[in-house]
């Protein structure tokens, strides 16, 4: 099986709870006006930053590049070629989130050198209501493109 036969393929789900201590440093950390590190807790209906959900997606998983594995690849195969949002309602501290990725799309460049590898990711929240969808485009340089077993040099190991 190529990469490209696995168009469609739905990932395993994770579930995050966006934790008002997590949250808190990570509004810090980014500078987010209203915050700091001597505020008491985040009351439960502060709204989460937008891009704070591809953070959570990979805190509370149990392998957070599973995904890639699951193509057969490594973490030190890939490059990460964009990220991009679109949201339907904000997610709040307190809330817990089901995110359910699949590989929308596959396609090639560079005569084949480059492969995309585009993943959807549905995001909703502990009703049921979708929050969110990520977008997550990586790339697979060389020889990864159609063997789905990661790439590979010219001495079949990963050495160039």
């Amino acid at each position: 099986m190529t990469i490209d036969d696995r168009k469609g393929h739905a990932f395993a789900p994770t579930t995050a709870i966006v934790e008002p201590g997590r949250l808190r440093f990570f509004n810090t950390a980014i500078g987010a006006l209203g915050t700091s590190t001597a505020a008491p807790d985040i009351p439960d209906r502060v709204p989460i930053p937008p891009t704070y959900l591809f953070c959570l997606e990979m805190l509370d998983a149990a392998n957070p590049f599973a995904f890639v594995e699951d193509l057969g690849l490594k973490i030190t195969d890939i490059l990460h070629a964009e990220q991009a949002f679109v949201y339907h309602t904000p997610a709040y501290a307190g809330d817990v989130l089901l995110f359910r990725g699949r590989l929308e799309d596959v396609y090639h460049k560079k005569s084949g050198q480059l492969t995309f590898l585009v993943q959807k990711i549905d995001v909703s929240n502990q009703d049921g209501v979708q929050v969110a969808e990520i977008g997550r485009t990586i790339v697979v340089p060389n020889k990864a493109h159609t063997d789905g077993q990661g790439a590979r040099g010219e001495h079949g190991d990963g050495a160039p």
